[in-house]
């Protein structure tokens, strides 16, 4: 049975947060807000809750997963990242962004794109995820939360708690959220390409 925690949008109180981050240490996996639609989240090194996650959306690991950072500096300890593309990333983060990049050999394996060896990163905007990430210390591993046959993350906290709350352990309950999805850009080769066009410009990157 999940934990039900409403946080304020604006506010986040610290208290519930590190709750929070207490079930994700534990072993737990969460339902939180981004600034594209409700994901799921656990920690890096966790191959039971990645599994578990596998099996709710029932997806292949290959490249359904991506970090979610508080900020570009832990961008170097996961991801191989040149000047350039840093700068790029610096005018417009925190988005609503999904960057490819190269791993570094800090990411498991079982998170890598299995044929390219690379890793999605985001820098999300959104006040209770940072707040989250800011108190947990390291990135999130993530994925949207896109139920079997749908196209969009789900949106609506109430409906994710009918669908979710025996499944996960902690559920974040963070408003209803616009379906969105992020813009996805490849930098993990010398051309840039953008592979999803989503929220957020892209004249940067053309």
């Amino acid at each position: 049975m999940s934990q039900f925690f409403y946080i304020h949008e604006d506010n986040p109180q610290a208290r519930l947060i590190n709750q929070v981050v207490e079930i994700l240490k534990q072993g737990g996996v969460i339902v939180y807000p981004t600034d594209s639609g409700y994901a799921l989240g656990c920690m890096i090194g966790d191959k039971n809750a990645m599994t578990r996650m596998v099996r709710i959306r029932q997806i292949d690991n290959d490249q359904n997963f991506s970090l979610m950072c508080r900020d570009l500096s832990e961008l170097a300890n996961f991801a191989k990242v040149d000047n350039q593309a840093y700068r790029l990333l610096k005018s417009c983060t925190p988005g609503p962004y999904t960057f490819i990049f190269k791993a570094s050999k800090e990411v498991p394996r079982r998170l890598q794109c299995e044929k390219k060896r690379t890793i999605g990163i985001r820098v999300p905007d959104n006040l209770i995820l940072q707040a989250l990430l800011e108190a947990l210390g390291e990135p999130l591993m993530s994925t949207s939360l896109v139920m079997p046959n749908e196209e969009h993350a789900e949106s609506d906290p109430e409906h994710i708690r009918d669908i979710l709350e025996h499944q996960v352990e902690g559920i974040v309950l963070g408003g209803y959220l616009p379906e969105k999805q992020t813009t996805v850009i490849d930098m993990s080769d010398d051309e840039m390409k953008i592979l999803r066009y989503g929220a957020g410009d892209t004249s940067a990157f053309e």
